[in-house]
Formats: C-alpha cells, sequence, structure tokens
C-alpha cells in the first residue's frame, strides 16, 4: 500500500511555520512582538493584513475625536434624556411607517403580468425586481458592518436598527413579487442571482459593495455614498413602477412600490440628516464627483433594462429623471445642482406629497401606525412640539 502523502495547505503552512514561537502571553505581550512573531513565521499576508487594521484602527480614532457622532459614548447604552432630538423624530418617523409584507395584496397582479403587459414591458420590470431583491441586502451589509458600529449615538442606532428590519421587509417583498410573477424557474434564479448574472446590476452591486469594503474613506465620504445608493440607485426603479400605476395596472406590485419608496426616501433623509451634523465634512468637490458617479452607473442600468421605448417613459426620459433627483440630493448635502434637469415625468410630481386616496376604500401608501407620532416631543429648551405629520381625520382625503 502507498504511503498516504499530507497535503501541505496555506494555512498547515503557517501553522508549521509558526511552531516554535513563543506564543505565550509574555512572548506576545505587546502588538509589537505579535507583529515580530508573523515577521519570523514569514507570512507576509498576515502582516499586510495587521497593518492596514492597524491604521485603519488609527484613521478611526482620529476621526472620531473630531465627530461628536462617531466619538466613544459610555452614555450610548441610555436612550434618555435625548440628545440629538432631530434625529430621534427620524426614528419615530421610521417606527409610524412600520408595514409587513404580508400586507400586500398580489391576488390581481398576476393576471396583469401575464395580459396586460407586454414582452418588453415584462423585461423591464423583471430587471427592476430583480434588483431590487438583492439591493436590499447590500444596504443590511453596510448597516450592519460599518454604520452601526461607527455611529455611537443611541439615537442614530436606533433609526438604523429599525432601518435593518425594513430593508429585510423590502427584501422579503420583491423575492415574494419575482416568486409570484416569474413561473419559470430557472428565469426566476437568474433574477435572484441578478448581481452575478446581469452586467449592469452587478456594475451597481459591485459600485455599493467597494464602498462598504473601503477602509480608507472617511465615515462622511462612505454616508455620501451610501445616501447616493438608496437615492439615485433606487429613484429610476421607484418611477418605473409608480410609471404602470399611472396606468391601473399591477396594484399590488404599486403599492408596496408606495410603501418601500417612502420608506427608501425617509432612509435618504437620515443620511442627509447626519451630513450635516458631521464637522469635518468631505469639499463639495468630492460629494459631487461620488453623486455624479452613481448617476453614471443608473443611467447604464436603465439604458439596458430599457432597450426599447414604452408607452409614455423611455431611457433618454428615465436619464434625465435621474439628474432631477440627483441635483435634489446635492441640494440636500449642501451643493449646487449639477445638472439643472426639470423632471420629466408629470406622474412623480406629486410622489412626496401627502397621499389623497380614499382612506375607507383603499389604505393610502403613506399610511403610519396610529398614535405613533401623536405624542409631543420636547425640544432641547425644554419646549414642546408636535410632528406636523401625523395622521389626522382632517386631512382632505
Amino acid at each position: 500500500m502507498a504511503p498516504s502523502i499530507e497535503l501541505m495547505t496555506p494555512s498547515k503552512v503557517t501553522a508549521a511555520q509558526l511552531e516554535g514561537l513563543d506564543l505565550s502571553v509574555n512572548g506576545l505581550s505587546s502588538v509589537k512582538n505579535l507583529k515580530s512573531a508573523f515577521q519570523k513565521a514569514g507570512t507576509k499576508d498576515a502582516i499586510a493584513k495587521f497593518n492596514a487594521k492597524q491604521v485603519e484602527q488609527e484613521r478611526r480614532e482620529a476621526e472620531a475625536q473630531d465627530e461628536p457622532l462617531l466619538m466613544e459614548n459610555k452614555k450610548r447604552f441610555v436612550l434618555f434624556p435625548i440628545k440629538y432630538h432631530e434625529i430621534w423624530q427620524m426614528y419615530k418617523k421610521a417606527e409610524a411607517s412600520f408595514w409587513t409584507a404580508e400586507e400586500i395584496d398580489l391576488s390581481k397582479d398576476l393576471h396583469d403580468w401575464e395580459n396586460r403587459l407586454n414582452d418588453d414591458e415584462r423585461f423591464f420590470i423583471s430587471h427592476v425586481l430583480a434588483f431590487f431583491a438583492a439591493s436590499d441586502g447590500i444596504v443590511n451589509e453596510n448597516l450592519l458592518e460599518r454604520f452601526s458600529n461607527e455611529v455611537q449615538v443611541p439615537e442614530a442606532r436606533c433609526f438604523y436598527g429599525f432601518q435593518i428590519m425594513a430593508e429585510n421587509i423590502h427584501s422579503e417583498t420583491y423575492s415574494l413579487l419575482i416568486d409570484t410573477y416569474i413561473k419559470e424557474a430557472a428565469q426566476r434564479q437568474h433574477l435572484f442571482d441578478a448581481i452575478e448574472t446581469i452586467p449592469c446590476i452587478k456594475q451597481k452591486a459591485d459600485w455599493a459593495l467597494k464602498w462598504i469594503a473601503d477602509d480608507e474613506s472617511t465615515f462622511a465620504l462612505r454616508l455620501v455614498a451610501f445616501a447616493a445608493v438608496e437615492g439615485i440607485f433606487f429613484s429610476g426603479s421607484f418611477a418605473s413602477i409608480f410609471w404602470l400605476k399611472k396606468r391601473g395596472l399591477m396594484p399590488g406590485l404599486t403599492f408596496s412600490n408606495e410603501l418601500i419608496s417612502r420608506d427608501e426616501g425617509l432612509h435618504t433623509d437620515f443620511a442627509c440628516l447626519l451630513f450635516a451634523h458631521l464637522k469635518r465634512k468631505p469639499s463639495k468637490e468630492q460629494v459631487q464627483a461620488i453623486i455624479t458617479e452613481a448617476v453614471e452607473i443608473e443611467q447604464a442600468f436603465l439604458t439596458d433594462s430599457l432597450p426599447c421605448p414604452l408607452l409614455g417613459i423611455n431611457a433618454k426620459l428615465m436619464r434625465e429623471y435621474i439628474e432631477f433627483v440627483a441635483d435634489r440630493l446635492l441640494l440636500s448635502l449642501g451643493n449646487k445642482k449639477f445638472y439643472n434637469t426639470a423632471n420629466p415625468f408629470d406622474f412623480m410630481e406629486n410622489i412626496s406629497l401627502a397621499g389623497k386616496t380614499n382612506f375607507f376604500e383603499k389604505r393610502v401608501g403613506d399610511y403610519q401606525k396610529a398614535g405613533v407620532m401623536a405624542g409631543s416631543a420636547k425640544k432641547a429648551d425644554g419646549e414642546e412640539k408636535t410632528d406636523g405629520h401625523a395622521f389626522s381625520l382632517e386631512e382632505d382625503f
């Protein structure tokens, strides 16, 4: 019988090299000794990773010293007294807007999908849903890996915690939509794997993931980047579904779109609010560069997803709409407009306004949980204020 040969994997080689080194507490009593041990073992990759982590830690500590939002906060485990009232009110708005995937009625959608949409429209909406199905998971990756760990203010952490839950609900909803509309198993899997199988969607995902992995950029730059992800990468897709609503199609899809677009708008507004609280902001040129790069990627996605003009919507109009949205985001971040492009879609003019749907006929997409926003909030000076967006039966329905 031939003798067995043990394969020496890289990890086994490293383990063998480390044998004989003094790995006791005394032998590694300092970071310097640990680094020296790695050097003796010849593990260049380990040294490089160690150095990168050390540089990142030093950069984050330096950044946190000047940024109250990022500064270590020993009181972060207790909410009251509220210090950042605007941030807290954002959290309460998110809480008031809670909904679940089970509230979406898709019973009428399949008929429209199969009988009232043409092949080009189904292709376009399929691409939109494919991007959405993965995008919320990417946003959560950033919140879990980076922002929730970096931001030390409890009011903001409350918002991020609720946002993570909301993104999970969005992801579940989009997965249910694809499951409902796409009956062919291979095509359905192709859409679920879109960040690997569809190049224009992969480009968007790669751009967002690049910012998550970036250990050199400041928190402020990454905050702008993810404001662009939720404010620009999502906007064209939201508009396409509102275009279906204008035509009276796909009521389940369009209602879920109202809810999700409202949530994502709030998430973008929250990013802009945190940005306003930062003391060390990036230059206006840096902000503009991030936003315009995101616009180019989103415009490429829409061009690929919408190769044929459809009734009332085409790639040119969609590209203009993205520029219009980008200008609004730039203004919210303290910059000037860059594109100066008008909104080409009349059906998007009222999206940011309060819903006027008959409440007793069908719940509006901007509904809030009763009573959550009804309580008064105290200002920093002790004066009470009430939220102007609380649901009221006095509204003109």
